[in-house]
């Protein structure tokens, strides 16, 4: 089975939870997880249908029709209003052999945007990114990123969800600046070979749909947070060889095997399953099963799982609770027994004497 690349929606799910080893291996190894997650009994719904496939690619192809015009006027308009407005661009040609070849092209088609053509707008439509994680190449394809006149550099997102009196879904505007500052850290890096180093934008440009039609319209997203975070993050994964050091030999994480024997080579693996994860990756409902049928408080989401402190099974947090176990001067037993006692007393009707919390 051909390897599946890493992309930056993957990259910015898996800064998100940098202590997920098992997603980290996965995705090192190029593991396609939704084959995965069938072959354990527990297929991912996650994933864009065929539909929303189609139309968000007949969405772009109609944004950046007639060379670019409509998106260089959005770019100008919410971005770079200072700038002479574009009458006409540059389009290079990025198309190259493998994705070293694409990357290589892109990088000189960056370079010769600041060289040959200084002034002018330039579109670069679909180029090939390269940013090193936890080891590993990881490969990056934005929609297009726009050089401004001034030579700084823009990366673009087109999505086919609507923007509705000039605002989108929250939820997805988010999911948006997190993958775009993925591509913001590549462009940052292929920046900081040149001499002098362009400036890279972070208010990316968001194009949707307006309201309920198929007109574009875009805005302006600021993206500092979400690049400084996804940096964070991507900074404190493991090293891919440092988890496969600790697997034992010949694991196999291959679709066809079978179930029984798949499942062992995943579980060799730790996984830190959270709620989040149902949105985010395909493993996600085998993950949660495992987690609850542990018993783990992970299943009931970070914040709760911060709350317990070493307490990290729902049975200890019940024993906890009810005086069987736990260090009474630990804050969090303290307030598991406080709240047992109120729940008792709301039960019963009675006033039992409730030791104050630390």
């Amino acid at each position: 089975m051909q390897a599946k690349a890493l992309d930056a929606r993957a990259l910015a799910a898996l800064a998100a939870n940098p202590g997920c080893r098992r997603r980290a291996i996965l995705d090192g190894a190029g593991v396609d997880k939704g084959a995965l997650a069938s072959a354990l009994g527990s297929p991912s719904v996650f994933g864009q249908s065929q539909f929303a496939f189609v139309r968000g690619n007949a969405f772009e192809a109609k944004v950046k029709a007639d060379g670019g015009t409509e998106l260089l006027r959005l770019a100008h308009e919410k971005l770079d209003r200072a700038a002479e407005p574009p009458t006409e661009a540059r389009v290079p040609d990025l198309t190259a052999q493998g994705p070293q070849g694409r990357t290589a092209r892109t990088e000189l088609a960056l370079r010769e945007a600041a060289t040959e053509a200084p002034g002018a707008w330039t579109l670069l439509d679909h180029p090939m990114l390269a940013l090193d994680v936890a080891g590993s190449p990881a490969f990056l394809e934005p929609d297009a990123v726009v050089v401004h006149p001034d030579g700084s550099w823009t990366v673009v997102e087109i999505k086919s969800f609507p923007m509705l009196d000039g605002a989108a879904d929250p939820s997805k505007v988010g999911a948006a600046a997190r993958q775009s500052a993925v591509y913001v850290l590549a462009l940052e890096q292929v920046a900081a070979r040149l001499d002098p180093a362009p400036r890279v934008r972070h208010r990316i440009l968001l194009v949707c749909p307006k309201d309920f039609s198929n007109l574009p319209t875009a805005s302006a997203v600021d993206v500092r947070k979400q690049r400084a975070v996804t940096a964070r993050q991507l900074d404190r994964l493991t090293r891919i060889e440092e988890i496969a050091d600790t697997l034992p030999e010949g694991t196999c994480f291959s679709p066809e095997l079978p179930a029984e024997e798949l499942t062992e080579a995943v579980e060799t693996v730790p996984a830190a399953y959270a709620p989040e994860c149902l949105s985010a990756c395909e493993l996600a409902f085998h993950c949660r099963d495992r987690s609850r049928a542990d018993g783990a408080v992970t299943s009931l989401g970070r914040p709760v799982r911060a709350e317990l402190g070493g307490l990290t099974t729902v049975e200890d947090v019940l024993a906890a609770a009810r005086g069987e176990a736990g260090d009474p001067d630990d804050p969090a037993v303290a307030a598991l027994r406080r709240a047992a006692a109120l729940r008792a007393e709301a039960l019963s009707g009675a006033r039992p004497e409730v030791a104050p919390c630390p």
